[in-house]
């Protein structure tokens, strides 16, 4: 890995890190009334909510950063750990989160 290629990583981890302490805290879990219209709420852990859409200004850009454009480079990361001879400690944790969190494919008819 070169100085260029590490200064990179540690940049984005950061200033993910910093994008993270921004934006509304707690378990984001969507929900609503309408399923056409479903809402995300932060869930504390002192039992509180707060609608994230409602705390836009704090979550836009943690939104924003963390686009479909972003999948790409995380799945092959987490493909590049499985592969490897020993995973990646924090990969294998991020997929466990992942997994918990996305739904699981349905089967295409």
């Amino acid at each position: 890995m070169t100085v260029d290629e590490a200064a990179t990583l540690l940049a984005a981890a950061g200033r993910l890190r910093s994008l993270a302490v921004r934006s509304t805290a707690g378990d984001w879990r969507v929900g609503g009334l309408l399923a056409s219209r479903p809402e995300v709420v932060a869930h504390a852990p002192d039992g509180g909510t707060e609608h994230v859409a409602e705390a836009r200004t704090r979550s836009a850009a943690w939104i924003a950063a963390l686009s479909p454009a972003v999948a790409e480079p995380l799945a092959a990361w987490l493909a590049a750990s499985a592969a490897a001879g020993t995973p990646d400690p924090a990969a294998v944790a991020l997929a466990r989160v992942l997994l918990g969190r996305l739904p699981a494919e349905r089967p295409t008819p």
